[in-house]
Formats: structure tokens, C-alpha cells, sequence
């Protein structure tokens, strides 16, 4: 379906009402399937999207683009009309004000000067462009939540503005069909512009002000975008360079990087040595060395140093790009506990409208004189006062904040729900080998049996593993090519999950592998066991090589533990955690490196299926578990864990199974994502506390229960005042966010 047809078919469905009948059938999303065009959605609903803006059939918010791609560099465009709408708002109100108010302040002489009557025409002339310019998308808001019944804020907000302003309009106009209850002692009928003016002014003003916290977001990802390098140096096959546009570079080009330059995509070195700079992707300030053969990543900062790089991935497959993408579905996303909020908010506005005519009621029939008037003044106060906007702003205030507040740290959040569900987890599940170690493990010893030749067991052992792929792996070749060993290739190579490896090699049949595999081989170790076990107990990991059927010798290999890994498990400690280490090695190996480390319990010759089981089991047993995996083989446990985490760089950005990404696979992300996960739901709470305390005591006192008690039934201007300030506060509050110690 090409563009026009899609523009066609939107057309044919508004214009047929299909629009109308979605939000009656309870669905919001009318985007056609495969358009490739702006989506724009809302930030409260993200099930409400649609290919054109808008505002929101739910709560009547203002829809925003959903791709981070697209987002103009230019202001908001809805910022800039609340904006002018504020703005003039406000220079017509505070004449309107000093008209009114001037009297009850001891400045009468304005209003005698004129009159008053000529003075009703002129609150007439300068509250009405208020109400009816400055306050219209208000207005539109709130009949569309009447025409769908979907019952919000503005359906409050409307309510109260036009009702006042009405009553204002037909008591200048044509004041003699008011009966007593309207009247005061002097016989007029009193007129509420400025109330309706102020309600909409202070109303716009919170928009705005929401607005602009809303911007800052999108300037958060739109300063992630900008991190980008805007063109690449590509080197043409005839040695030739040429700046391009980055959008014009294609995976296998190879491009110069120059020093101080920013490498301009996802890439691996091919020539060249320097330092670079990742702090925007890692968070880590010291330079990483990188020679050929490293990976780069996009954005970062070349050194002193000339690179040559080959281009693995561009445009939106670069990890700068994944990780803009992911923060803005994370800030469009819903955390659970805002269900509870949508409930409250479903039954709160009709509950507020059936207040608000219980107290016109109760006025107009026992109230002073003029009863009618004080009636309308109660009935609209409680309208403007109730309006729930801080409740429906308290969650995704504080998402969006907080999300933009990770990545700034290197804690990339799939969604709003995995970072509450993280702030409630009590267990946390890590793996040895990249997570509590370097990753990068080296050849310690190579110790043959008796009567066998050490460096025969080494090349034996390093041409069947140059088939691997695994850590160990690495580890051995790279111990015998640094030794001089000439390797050959093997055949018929075979992985076996969690056990080891088995081929052929000059024609000999070798396996190499743990105490299992050695064990389904049928072959006994003998004297090597204790050597095996002595090295294990250093949390050395100890593998078995055997030749034609029988155990030629072992290879240790060690992986260092990480220099961040002690402070970080004992900041995790003091957070409350539990920390389990499973692991495919033996138990002596993991107990080794778990009492240096202080971990609380092991689980060790754990297969990767096995560790899904093991969350289960925690799992049934009570506890909150957290999984913390490469992303790859841990897949499973990821997605069976309360909370996944994927540890690492480049091809974890993008693991589904994961809830949290770690940038950089260390333990003290973890211990970020912890705290930004306490600070966000401490956050909602407080959101959520200063949002139903305001409206539980804001309501009775605008339907006016202190009056018999104190003489005080508010305005339904202190109304506008107060419900704007509700709203104020929870902005403020959430965007403490930016500023929280990770």
C-alpha cells in the first residue's frame, strides 16, 4: 500500500465515523498495518496511535510522535500555541482581575469611574476571547470526552469554564430574567469572568509548564540523536578517501577515523591503534585502548590515534540508535501501578460531577442569601478543584524522567513495568564468566599425565578448541600461539552444551571437557583429579584433554574477577539483595570465587537450560528474582526471571527477553538500575500521595463544608490556583529524577 492509498483510507474512515466506532469498540489504534509514516500516540495511553495528531480520546492530552526518529529539531508545536495562548490569556485576565478585585483591596475609584454596567460590558469584552480562544482546546477536549464518554480532566474543566462563563454572559446581557436567589442585597446578579479567565490562564499555564518537562525529555533523546557523527570518511578500493553523508554509508565500508573525530557508526578496527573515548555509551571517563580486531561503537570519541574501521552496523541498527528507540518506547510505556490511578480517575470524575450537583443543591435549598449564586459558585469551585490532571500526570511524569535519567547512565529500561517490578525483587541470579569476571580468561597451566608431553597436550587441546567459540576457548589458543605452538584444524567438531568439546585431530580422536563429560566418555582421570581439584580451589576453572580414549593431561584457566565486582556486590548487599551465582563450573571452582566474594549461595554445573528451572524454583519458593545473562544462551532464564538484565555492549541493546540493558556488562549497572528503580516508585508514590490528599481535601472544602464551621467557601478562582498548583508540584517532584544519585 503506497503513501496516497494510506492517505485515502484515512480519510474514508473519518469521514465515515470508523474513528468513532474504534473508540466504542475500545480500540485506539487505527494505524494501517505496514504504514511506514509518523505515528503519533499518547504519552499517558500508549494504546491510543493514530497517523495524524491529535489529542488523546482518553484523557484528552495532546498526542506526540511515537518514533524517536522522526522528532522535529524545531519546539513543540502544541508549546508554542499553549504558549501564545498563555500569554494573551494573561494580559487580558489582569485587567479583568483589577476590575473586580480592586473593590474588595480598597480601589473602587475605577469601577465608579466607569460604572457599573459599563463595567459587566468590559469584563464581557476581555473574558470572553480567555474563555473562548485561549481556553478552546480545552473546550474541544471536553466535548469530545462527553461525545465518547470517556470522562477527564478537561470534561471538569469545560464544565466549570463554560458554566461560569455562561451565567456571566446571559447575566450582562439580559439580567432581568434572573429570579431573588441570584441577587444580592443591591438586586445584581454577580458575574464570574474572571473566575472562567483565571481557571483558564492558570490551566494553560500548567500546560505549559507540562509541556516544557515533556520537551526536555524529547531534547534528552534528540541530544542522544545529535551524538551521532553527521558525515563518515569512506575509503574507496583505489586507496581514495571521500566525507560522506553517515546515511550514505553501507555495512563493509571502510572509513577513516581520523583523531578527535567521532567514530561514525558500529564498526570493527582494521588498522590502527588508539584510545577512545565511550563515556556517552558506558559512563566510564578513562579511554578504552583499541587495536585491530575491537569492536567501536558509533558516536563514541577517537583518541590521539588514526583508525580504519569496517562498518557492521548503520543507520537504525547502530547501538546509539537502539538505544534512542528504547528509551523512548520505555518513556511511552505504562507501569502497573498506574492502573491503579486510571481506576481511581475512571470513577473519580463522574463522582466529582455528582458532587458538584449535590452541592449546587444543597446551596440553592439552605445556603444565605443569594442562594442560587453561592450554589453556582460551590458547584463550579468543586469542578475546577477535582480535576484529576496531577493524578493522570504522576506516573508517566516520573517514567519519563527516569528513563532519560538511565540512559544517561547506561541503564537502558525496555519498559515502565520492569523497572517497578525491579524495585520489589529480593534474589538476584549472575553468572561467573563476563559478569563477576573479566570475561577475558587466560591459560594458566597445562599439566599432562605422567609419560604425556606437555606441549603435545596444549596443541591437541587448541586445535579442537579453535572451533569454539566459547571464553575457555579463546583462552587456550591464544595461551599456545603465544607459546609457539603450531595448530592444526580439526574435524568433525562437535559442542557439547555445557560439557565440552570433541573432534578429531591429525586423525586422533580428542575430547576436551569437564568432569561430566569425561564422566560420559566412561574414562577415569585418576591422579589428576586431586591436581584438578588443588587448582579449582584457586577458582581456577580445570578441563579434562583426552586422546584416542584415554586422559592425556588437563588445562587450567583463570578468569579474573572484575575490579568494580567486590564494591558492587556489597553495595547490591546493602540494597537488599540476595546475590546467587550459577554457574557451568564445578562446585570447588565456584565456591573458590564466591568466598572471596562474599556471594551468598552457588549453584554450580549448571547448564543454561538449567538456570530457567532454578529461577522457578526460587521463584515457587517466594522469592523475587532478578537474572543477570549475556542475552544469548541465558535467553530463557531471562525471560522466566521477575526482571531480566542483559549484560554488555552492541548485540545485547535489543534482547527481548531482557527487561533492563546494561551498556556496559559490569555489576555496578546493576547497582544504578537498583537505585533508579527505588528512586522512580519512591517518586510515583509521593506523585500519586500529593495528587489523592489534595483532592480528597480539596473537594469537601469547595463544596463548601467549612462554611458553617469557619464562614469559607473558596472561589472557584483559589480552585484554579489550587488544582494548578497540584499540577505544578507533581512536574516539579518528578523531575527531581534528572538530578538522582545513581
Amino acid at each position: 500500500m503506497n503513501e496516497q492509498e494510506l492517505q485515502r483510507d484515512e480519510h474514508h474512515c473519518h469521514q465515515h465515523g470508523h474513528g468513532e466506532k474504534a473508540l466504542k469498540d475500545g480500540r485506539y489504534d487505527s494505524v494501517p498495518e505496514g504504514y511506514a509514516g509518523a505515528v503519533y500516540t499518547c504519552p499517558m495511553h500508549p494504546e491510543v496511535r493514530q497517523t495524524h495528531p491529535g489529542s488523546c480520546p482518553i484523557c484528552g492530552m495532546g498526542l506526540e510522535l511515537e518514533s524517536a526518529a522522526m522528532l522535529d529539531e524545531g519546539p513543540n508545536p502544541e508549546l508554542v500555541d499553549f504558549t501564545r495562548r498563555f500569554w494573551v490569556g494573561t494580559v487580558l485576565t489582569i485587567p479583568l482581575l483589577v476590575l473586580t478585585m480592586g473593590p474588595l483591596l480598597g480601589f473602587s475609584g475605577i469601577r465608579e469611574f466607569l460604572g457599573e454596567r459599563a463595567t459587566l460590558w468590559i469584563e464581557l469584552v476581555l473574558g470572553t476571547p480567555v474563555v473562548l480562544w485561549c481556553g478552546w482546546p480545552f473546550l474541544v477536549r471536553a466535548w469530545n470526552s462527553f461525545r465518547t464518554m470517556n470522562l477527564n480532566m478537561f470534561s471538569l474543566i469545560g464544565m466549570g469554564v463554560i458554566a461560569a462563563w455562561l451565567f456571566s454572559v446571559v447575566a450582562v446581557i439580559a439580567p432581568d430574567i434572573f429570579p431573588d436567589g441570584f441577587r444580592d442585597a443591591e438586586g445584581h446578579v454577580g458575574v464570574y469572568f474572571e473566575a472562567a479567565a483565571v481557571i483558564v490562564t492558570l490551566v494553560l499555564l500548567g500546560q505549559v509548564m507540562e509541556l516544557r518537562a515533556r520537551e526536555g525529555t524529547g531534547k534528552a533523546i534528540r541530544a542522544l540523536l545529535d551524538l551521532a557523527a553527521k558525515t563518515a570518511r569512506v575509503i574507496r578500493d583505489d586507496g581514495s578517501e571521500e566525507e560522506i553523508p553517515l546515511e550514505h554509508v553501507h555495512v563493509g565500508d571502510r572509513l577513516r577515523v581520523r583523531p578527535g573525530e567521532k567514530v561514525p557508526v558500529d564498526g570493527e578496527v582494521v588498522d590502527g591503534r588508539s584510545s577512545v573515548d565511550e563515556s556517552m555509551i558506558t559512563g566510564e571517563p578513562v579511554p578504552v585502548e583499541k587495536v585491530a580486531g575491537d569492536a567501536v561503537t558509533g558516536a563514541t570519541i577517537n583518541g590521539t590515534g588514526s583508525l580504519v574501521i569496517e562498518a557492521q552496523r548503520v543507520g537504525s541498527d547502530t547501538m546509539l540508535s537502539q538505544i534512542v528507540e528504547m528509551v523512548a518506547a520505555a518513556q511511552r510505556s505504562r507501569a502497573p501501578i498506574q492502573k491503579y490511578a486510571d481506576k481511581v480517575a475512571g470513577w473519580f470524575v463522574p463522582a466529582v460531577i455528582g458532587i458538584a450537583v449535590l452541592a449546587f443543591i444543597a446551596w440553592a435549598s439552605w445556603g444565605p442569601e443569594p442562594t442560587l449564586a453561592y450554589a453556582l459558585v460551590a458547584a463550579v469551585a468543586v469542578l475546577i478543584i477535582a480535576c484529576p490532571c496531577a493524578l493522570g500526570l504522576a506516573t508517566p511524569m516520573s517514567i519519563m524522567t527516569a528513563t532519560g535519567r538511565g540512559a544517561q547512565a547506561g541503564v537502558l529500561i525496555k519498559n515502565a513495568e520492569a523497572l517497578e517490578r525491579f524495585e520489589k525483587i529480593d534474589t538476584l541470579i549472575v553468572d561467573k564468566t563476563g559478569t563477576l569476571t573479566e570475561g577475558k580468561p587466560k591459560l594458566v597451566a597445562v599439566l599432562p599425565r605422567s609419560g604425556e608431553d606437555e606441549e603435545e597436550v596444549l596443541r591437541v587441546a587448541a586445535s579442537l578448541e579453535r572451533g569454539s567459540e566459547h571464553p575457555l576457548a579463546e583462552a587456550i589458543v591464544n595461551g599456545a600461539e603465544e607459546r609457539g605452538i603450531a595448530l592444526v584444524d580439526a574435524k568433525e567438531f562437535e559442542a557439547i552444551t555445557g560439557k565440552g568439546v570433541k573432534g578429531e585431530v591429525d586423525g586422533h580422536a580428542v575430547a576436551l571437557g569437564n568432569k561430566a563429560m569425561i564422566e560420559d566418555l566412561g574414562l577415569a582421570a585418576g591422579d589428576l583429579v586431586e591436581k584438578a581439584n588443588q587448582r579449582r580451589d584457586e577458582g581456577e576453572t580445570v578441563m579434562f584433554v583426552a586422546i584416542d580414549g584415554a586422559i592425556a593431561g588437563l588445562v587450567s584457566v583463570a578468569d579474573p574477577v572484575k575490579e568494580t565486582t567486590p564494591d558492587a556486590l556489597k553495595a547490591l548487599h546493602a540494597l537488599g539483595l540476595r546475590i546467587i551465582m550459577a554457574t557451568g563450573d564445578n562446585e570447588r571452582t565456584a565456591k573458590a570465587v564466591a568466598s572471596r566474594l562474599g556471594i551468598d549461595e552457588i549453584r554450580a554445573d549448571v547448564l543454561p537450560e538449567d538456570k530457567a528451572r532454578i529461577i522457578r524454583e526460587l521463584q515457587d519458593g517466594g522469592a523475587r528474582v532478578a537474572m543477570a545473562g549475556d542475552g544469548v544462551n541465558d535467553a530463557p532464564a531471562l525471560a522466566q526471571a521477575d526482571v531480566g538484565i542483559a549484560m554488555g555492549t552492541g548485540a545485547d541493546v535489543a534482547i527481548e527477553s531482557a527487561g533492563i540493558t546494561l551498556v556496559k556488562g559490569n555489576l555496578d549497572g546493576i547497582v544504578r538500575a537498583r537505585r533508579l528503580a527505588q528512586a522512580t516508585m519512591r517518586n510515583i508514590r509521593q506523585n500519586l500521595f500529593f495528587a489523592l490528599i489534595y483532592n480528597a481535601a480539596g473537594v469537601p472544602v469547595a463544596a463548601g463544608v467549612l462554611y458553617p464551621v469557619m464562614g469559607m467557601l473558596i472561589s472557584p478562582m483559589f480552585a484554579a490556583f489550587a488544582m494548578s498548583a497540584s499540577s505544578i508540584s507533581v512536574v516539579l517532584n518528578s523531575l527531581r529524577l534528572r538530578t538522582a544519585r545513581l
